[in-house]
C-alpha cells in the first residue's frame, strides 16, 4: 500500500522538492507530491505577509487533494513569524475541505522539540532581523528558548537557495557553542538537508532541517515510522509520539 504525501510549496523554492525526492529514492511504498503558490520575498511588509493569505494556499491543497494524499504539509515556515494560530487556521482549513491530515513547518518544528525534549536550541536562517526577531517571539512563547543565533539578512526567497552547504555549516558551528539542546536550519529553501545529519554526527546535537524536518512530521501522522528514510538524525529515530 501507497503512503502519498502532499507538500505545497512557495513558488520560488528550488530546494524542497529535488531534496525530498532524493530523501525518499530508497523509501518503497511512500511517493511526494507538489504544488505551488506564489512567494517571491520574505518581509513584514503587507505585501510580503499578503502571500500567506488562506485562499492561495487553500487552493493548492485543493490540487494536491486530487491525488488523494493522506497526509498535505505546507512546506513554508510562515508560522515562524506570522503565529502559531495562522498554521494552526491553515491546516484546519486544509483539513475542512480536503479531508486529509495537515501539518506545516512551524507546527512540524514544535513537534520535534517537543518529541525530542528541547526547551534551548539555536536558529539559523537566511532571513532579515525582523523576521528572526518574530520567529525567536513565536517559538519562545510556545516555551522553547533561543540561546544563540545567525541570520543572513536576506529578503529572498529565490536567493535563499543559492547559499552554499559551507556558509550554513559554519553558521551552524557557531551556534553550537551557546551548547543548545538541538539546532533548527529554519527555512525550506537554505538547504541544510544534506549536511544536518553530518553536522549532528560532528556535533552531538541533533540539528533540525526544515525541509526533512517537515517530511518527518508529515510520516507521523499518515502513521508511518520514519525511520525508513535512510542516513537521518535522532529525529527520525525517536519513538516518542509527536
Amino acid at each position: 500500500m501507497t503512503t502519498r504525501i502532499g507538500l505545497i510549496t512557495p513558488s520560488s523554492n528550488t530546494v524542497l522538492e529535488p531534496e525530498t525526492y532524493r530523501l525518499l529514492h530508497d523509501v518503497p511504498a511512500i511517493t511526494a507530491h507538489f504544488a505551488r503558490f506564489t512567494v517571491l520575498k520574505i518581509g513584514t511588509g503587507a505585501d510580503a505577509l499578503g502571500q500567506f493569505s488562506l485562499e492561495p494556499q487553500l487552493g493548492a491543497a485543493a490540487l494536491l487533494a486530487d491525488c488523494k494524499p493522506d497526509v498535505i504539509a505546507w512546506c513554508g515556515t510562515s508560522g515562524g513569524w506570522m503565529g502559531i494560530g495562522q498554521d494552526e487556521a491553515l491546516c484546519r482549513a486544509i483539513t475542512e475541505r480536503t479531508g486529509a491530515l495537515a501539518t506545516s513547518s512551524t507546527l512540524a518544528q514544535i513537534a520535534a522539540f517537543r518529541a525530542l525534549g528541547v526547551s534551548r536550541y539555536a536558529l539559523v536562517t537566511p532571513y532579515l532581523p525582523d523576521i528572526q526577531s518574530k520567529i525567536v517571539e513565536t517559538f519562545g512563547t510556545a516555551g522553547f528558548d533561543c540561546v544563540a543565533e545567525e541570520h543572513l539578512g536576506d529578503p529572498g526567497n529565490f536567493s535563499f537557495s543559492t547559499y552554499g552547504e559551507e556558509q550554513i555549516a559554519g553558521m551552524i558551528r557557531r551556534v553550537a557553542q551557546a551548547k543548545p539542546q538541538a539546532i533548527s536550519i529554519f527555512c525550506t529553501n537554505f538547504n541544510g538537508v544534506r549536511i544536518a545529519p553530518i553536522l549532528e554526527a560532528e556535533l552531538g546535537i541533533p540539528v533540525i532541517d526544515s525541509t526533512t524536518l517537515t517530511l518527518w512530521h508529515a510520516l507521523v501522522l499518515a502513521g508511518v515510522d520514519p525511520g525508513c528514510v535512510p542516513g537521518q538524525g535522532a529525529l527520525f529515530h525517536h519513538k516518542k509520539s509527536a
